[in-house]
């Protein structure tokens, strides 16, 4: 399919998600979870690999028609999409109710002007678009089966095709349609009223919406990111995905396509410090209750990420009968990264519940003595080389980023044990601080650049490197932060202002092991546009933010990453690290907020912060 990745719109009921084009094609949706197999998956092949297209006929061999004007209603993510045709005006309103059962896709048609001739057509293909269901009429519905699962569709006017119809809507009439999934082929999907639960849907969202705290100039953009990372935890369990895709390529016709649609432990954490900021306690409280259950005692095996309910067994593999988003092969499901060393996840989990705790969520005696336990172990692992925060897959390294968050993570059980809240032992673990502390100052800053590396000895940058002054590692005034911050400026940055996470090497293999280039990284130029507002660069950090405001599609998402050479959006979409960093930086961009650092190491006030990196 043709689509721009930016095309798309984001549907979804806190169990699974849906992308819909601006031509009315929802080309890829999952069901009943987000890792699911894909029964709509035209988004990584063609529309014969399943799509579901909604909008005025059009005839053959012709594209179908873009709508004129799409948009979400208010603070929610209902989807509507307007046509202004040669007879007429129409209108779509896509949407996935909340609901405890199975997932329904509801789209309801209405005529706004004269009259337009509209056809649905529904292409079903389970197994991410590998087969072919068998399609049942029963009584007026139509069911579309393989195996034991089964998809079943309604409308309000008879569809004596089965999977497609063609129909005229009038002014002020209204037809829905709505796309059940059933885990029995043997048993029919509940039929939900489609404009009752579009009253339950809206109620939802604007609902949550209003508990945002944020009151700032760039509010519809923060409370629009917020909305996205709730659509993007999965009520069930707490758990959050990292993104509602797979393989939607880093690099147009690259390798680099990976499944993101598994709870990382770092993704996560972070996911939670953006809500907290904002008020949020029920995903963080849920996602405490997740990490107690899936981690439990079994600390000496923890892994980087895990599914949904927890599970471990992500094996990766590649799907061969889709040709990939514009021929980026291969296709994967799983991931194999599930199995790496990644030292900084137990930073950034325990700094994610010590920003909870500060925010006022109550103690949980389970997790206090999950995080004991994590800490317990991090002891026997911080001097060992990882793959690092960027998952690389060459040789392990002593990434800087890597010890700065195991540093974080014996920080936050310092300030735990000191709370009152546990025991512990703290002398030990304040020694074992400073001691990692020395030697990140000592191996991973090169001097004569003034700048931190991106390991150590080498004499690589890192984006990551640009959160050593969030996290209270080194005060803000500290030439080492200035220096990493200005040098990352200077040899990460894109020739439109955006950063790389770290050096490529095109066609060679990098220091990730992998050939081909990348897009810049969204999360990486939020991160700057913090690191700039901090050290009190705040008329550059505003004008980069102004610049990532305007690569958001029209309906405010962001992918992974940003081509600056075909100036379009790369990666899987939408992105949870693109709009987790969005929120945080708006929120650092606000001048009336001056809390302090933890483990500031300098008698000098810190500089403009907020509660994410307390």
């Amino acid at each position: 399919m043709s689509h721009l990745i930016e095309d798309h719109a984001l549907i979804a009921n806190m169990q699974t998600g849906a992308l819909v084009a601006h031509d009315g094609s929802v080309s890829w949706l999952c069901m009943p979870r987000f890792d699911s197999p894909a029964v709509l998956a035209g988004m990584l092949g063609t529309e014969e690999h399943g799509v579901w297209r909604l909008g005025p006929a059009h005839p053959a061999n012709t594209a179908p028609p873009a709508a004129s004007r799409r948009r979400y209603d208010g603070d929610s993510l209902i989807l509507i999409s307007e046509w202004d045709t040669e007879h007429g005006a129409v209108r779509v309103t896509d949407f996935m109710p909340p609901s405890d059962g199975g997932p329904h896709v509801v789209r309801i048609v209405e005529g706004l002007r004269g009259r337009v001739v509209m056809r649905s057509t529904l292409r079903a293909r389970f197994g991410y678009g590998r087969f072919m269901p068998r399609v049942h009429q029963v009584g007026d519905r139509t069911q579309l089966a393989f195996g034991t699962d089964a998809v079943w569709l309604d409308a309000t006017i008879p569809m004596p095709g089965g999977d497609t119809a063609e129909f005229t809507v009038l002014e002020g009439h209204k037809i829905a349609f709505t796309l059940s999934w059933q885990g029995s082929s043997l048993v029919a999907a509940p039929r939900p009223d489609p404009y009752a639960a579009l009253k339950v849907t809206a109620a939802f969202w604007h609902t949550w919406a209003q508990q945002c705290t944020y009151d700032g100039p760039y509010r519809q953009a923060v409370v629009g990111s917020l909305m996205v990372l709730k659509a993007l935890t999965y009520a069930p369990t707490g758990g959050v995905v990292a993104a509602p895709t797979t393989s939607l390529p880093e690099g147009i016709g690259g390798v680099r396509n990976w499944d993101y649609r598994f709870t990382w432990l770092r993704d996560a954490a972070l996911v939670m410090a953006a809500l907290v900021a904002y008020g949020y306690l029920d995903e963080v409280r849920a996602w405490r209750r997740w990490l107690v259950r899936t981690i439990g005692d079994d600390v000496g095996n923890l892994q980087i990420m895990y599914g949904l309910d927890g599970e471990r067994d992500l094996a990766e593999r590649e799907l061969g009968w889709l040709p990939g988003y514009e021929n980026s092969r291969p296709v994967r499901i799983g991931n194999a990264a599930a199995g790496q060393l990644q030292l900084d996840v137990y930073g950034e989990v325990l700094h994610a519940l010590h920003q909870a705790r500060q925010a006022g969520l109550e103690p949980d005696p389970q997790a206090t003595r999950l995080q004991l336990r994590l800490v317990a172990h991090l002891e026997q692992l911080w001097a060992e080389p990882d793959e690092g925060i960027w998952e690389v897959r060459g040789p392990r390294r002593h990434f800087v980023h890597s010890k700065v968050m195991a540093w974080v993570a014996f920080d936050c059980a310092v300030k735990l044990i000191e709370s009152g809240e546990a025991d512990g032992p703290l002398e030990r673990w304040r020694e074992l601080r400073d001691t990692i502390h020395r030697e990140v100052c000592e191996k991973g800053y090169d001097p004569e650049r003034n700048t931190f590396t991106q390991s150590y000895g080498s004499k690589e940058l890192d984006a990551s490197l640009l959160l050593i002054p969030q996290v209270g590692f080194l005060p803000l005034d500290d030439k080492r932060v200035i220096g990493t911050i200005e040098a990352i400026q200077r040899e990460l940055s894109t020739p439109d202002g955006f950063i790389l996470r770290y050096p490529i090497d095109g066609e060679d293999a990098g220091v990730d092991g992998l050939p081909g280039d990348e897009g810049a990284f969204l999360l990486c130029a939020f991160w700057m546009v913090e690191a700039l507002a901090m050290i009190g660069r705040t008329d550059e950090a505003r004008k980069l933010f102004d610049k990532l405001l305007a690569l958001r599609n029209d309906l405010g998402l962001l992918a992974e990453e940003w081509d600056p050479r075909a100036k379009r959006q790369v990666g899987n979409f939408p992105q949870a690290f693109s709009h987790l960093g969005l929120a945080l930086a708006a929120r650092r961009l606000m001048p009336q907020i001056t809390l302090s650092l933890p483990g500031q190491r300098s008698t000098e006030p810190a500089l403009t912060t907020v509660p994410a990196i307390q």
